[in-house]
């Protein structure tokens, strides 16, 4: 399991892209058995109406782009699962991560 820290991420939903504010954030990529799978994990946002919107919409599929602490850009598919009570959410990653 490789952990990066992210200086920045940006989500685009049905083509508004929203740069996101949080506290910390970070990329995980596990690798079990030659599968590799990533999410990512932020914690202490303060956009909670776009919290609130992502908990009440079925369309939760964001493009996403990010730069880590070390500053290596990455762009991804994923799914924006939000938890307004800890004003956290997780980008469930779909498909592959490139570069990483």
């Amino acid at each position: 399991m490789d952990t990066y820290l992210l200086a920045e991420l940006s989500i685009n939903c049905n083509g508004l892209t929203t740069r996101l504010t949080y506290t910390s954030a970070r990329l995980i990529i596990v690798t079990d058995s030659g599968y590799r799978l990533w999410y990512i994990e932020i914690d202490g946002m303060t956009q909670t109406s776009l919290l609130r919107m992502f908990s009440e919409s079925e369309d939760i599929r964001v493009e996403l782009s990010g730069v880590t602490a070390g500053g290596r850009a990455f762009e991804a598919v994923g799914y924006f699962h939000p938890n307004e009570m800890h004003r956290a959410a997780a980008i469930r990653g779909d498909g592959e991560l490139p570069g990483f």
